[in-house]
């Protein structure tokens, strides 16, 4: 075995775990990515850290939950003085790139949803320098490499490497076929004015569809963000090919999340009349969990927020057209991973690569008759994909329900690298489980909620914690009353709440006990102690 293997990373933005056919979804198409869980470890019981992008994408990094690397919600740019697992493969030889999606700092500059809290009258304000508990986080610059307008108003801007431990990025930015960055760059050189392509105002109209953020986008296929990161990923390969360092890619693509704009025969690929909801999409109103039945009660009063980026209550048939459209944009990513497949085999490096697949968080589409996401940790959010395909390890078609989750992945690439682990990363390593040495690396998982933006009815953005275990769900909110607890194994559409029931109030005080251990495990270990008094 060569003492340095390669890694490729893939990653989708927004994929619930049962949208690929290998989790056992039969009217999906993917049949690159279903390959890579019959030659590797297919984790059926796999979770985030936190269900949005930014948070959740700074924990993959460093292994760390959103509480401890800071970066506890969207708006909040990852530390640069952060240490990465990227960082100590950049440092051990490694040729380190991103293409794609990074989110890892703001991409807009829009102010936060929730303001700072008022100055108590009487009160002086403290200056902007010690307005915040940590000082100067932010003072050494940097922070505005993913910032759309840097990239629309200087022809020159580029990420400045190493990001965050990689060497080489081609970014993209933002979603659906109004991605910028690098993309954008590259897309006014071979198609012109791209204003007048792209976006909802140019699309190609198709009066069948009415689903809030859905539109048939002029874009053609091989110039849509997803080609593209594929493109720039095959580069990447072939440059690493002709070099003499072992490689780790973050391919890394912006879709299925929404806008929902699949180019081309993606768009038609799938027919919303044959999509089958979620059994949850139908559950009695008057079973609601309190803060969805806000949602559905904003949506039925026209206060629905559908053209946001936050979870909406909705119809039937608009539920059906996003499924359809968002299977076509996975579709479409799965065509470009076998691309990327067939160069690594072409170059010779699908002996020394392993390949490993998830994604970012998921999306109810459909559960509970909602869209997107928010701070609801249902399974459809909470739980991801997560394929290992590893050329030297006996692992075709296994599958385990072990529980484990988006920050154990550094531990895992990192051992497999013979690299150990940097002090205060919190993530295990799977290498035994995927060996199959061991049943599992932990009896709980915990996932974070530190909202950015207010929903549900309410003024400020809601909190909450979770703690899911083989047999059940628990959710604290800090909303007063909201709680949940599912029995997993019984009800796996999580439609009966069973923290009220007096039956159950073993099993929530067991539950309990577990929230608070893990909670006490999560608490931060760094920094090293630099004596001992």
């Amino acid at each position: 075995m060569p003492s340095k293997p390669n890694f490729l990373l893939i990653t989708t933005d927004q994929q619930r775990a049962d949208h690929l056919g290998c989790y056992g979804n039969v009217r999906i198409r993917t049949p690159h990515i279903d390959s890579l869980a019959v030659r590797g470890r297919r984790f059926d019981r796999f979770y985030v850290a936190t269900g949005v992008c930014m948070a959740n994408r700074a924990s993959l990094m460093t292994g760390r939950m959103p509480s401890l690397h800071g970066t506890r919600c969207n708006g909040i740019p990852l530390a640069r003085n952060s240490t990465t697992f990227v960082d100590l493969l950049r440092d051990a030889g490694y040729y380190t790139g991103l293409v794609g999606k990074c989110h890892l700092q703001n991409m807009t500059d829009m102010p936060p949803e929730e303001p700072r809290e008022p100055v108590p009258e009487g009160l002086q304000a403290p200056p902007p320098a010690l307005a915040d508990a940590v000082t100067g986080r932010w003072g050494e610059g940097g922070y505005d490499m993913e910032l759309l307008r840097k990239w629309r108003q200087d022809p020159a801007h580029r990420v400045q490497t190493p990001y965050y431990g990689f060497d080489h990025v081609d970014l993209c930015t933002m979603h659906g076929d109004m991605v910028e960055g690098d993309y954008a760059r590259w897309l006014r050189q071979v198609a012109g004015d791209i204003d007048q392509l792209r976006g909802p105002k140019n699309a190609l109209p198709d009066s069948r569809y009415t689903a809030p953020q859905a539109y048939r986008t002029r874009v053609p296929e091989e110039q849509y963000p997803s080609a593209w990161v594929g493109d720039r990923a095959e580069a990447f390969l072939e440059q690493a090919a002709r070099g003499d360092r072992p490689f780790f890619l973050h391919c890394s693509f912006a879709d299925p999340h929404h806008p929902f704009t699949p180019p081309g025969k993606y768009w038609d690929m799938y027919d919303p009349d044959d999509m089958v909801l979620p059994a949850s999409f139908y559950q009695a109103e008057d079973s609601l969990f309190a803060p969805v039945a806000a949602l559905h009660n904003e949506r039925a009063q026209g206060r629905g927020r559908i053209h946001s980026t936050v979870s909406f209550a909705a119809r039937e048939r608009e539920a059906k057209e996003a499924l359809a459209l968002t299977y076509g944009m996975i579709s479409m990513i799965d065509d470009v991973v076998g691309r990327l497949m067939a160069r690594l085999r072409a170059l010779g490096m699908d002996r020394n690569t392993v390949v490993a697949f998830t994604s970012d968080h998921g999306d109810f589409m459909g559960d509970h008759g909602l869209l997107l996401k928010s701070a609801l940790h249902y399974q459809s959010l909470i739980r991801v994909p997560f394929i290992w395909a590893d050329p030297y390890r006996d692992t075709e078609g296994a599958a385990t329900d072990a529980l484990a989750g988006t920050i154990d992945i550094p531990a895992t690439v990192l051992a497999r690298a013979k690299l150990a682990p940097f002090h205060g990363m919190q993530g295990r390593s799977l290498l035994g489980l995927i060996d199959g040495q061991h049943a599992g690396v932990r009896d709980a998982v915990l996932v974070e909620e530190d909202g950015h933006a207010p929903t549900f009815g309410l003024d400020k953005p809601v909190r909450a914690r979770t703690v899911v275990t083989a047999s059940h769900r628990l959710t604290l909110y800090d909303q007063p009353g909201w709680a949940e607890l599912y029995d997993l194994r019984n009800d796996p559409n999580e439609l009966v709440n069973l923290f009220e029931d007096p039956r159950h109030a073993k099993v929530r005080a067991q539950m309990f006990e577990v929230m608070a251990r893990e909670l006490m495990l999560a608490d931060d270990r760094a920094p090293f102690p630099l004596g001992r008094a």
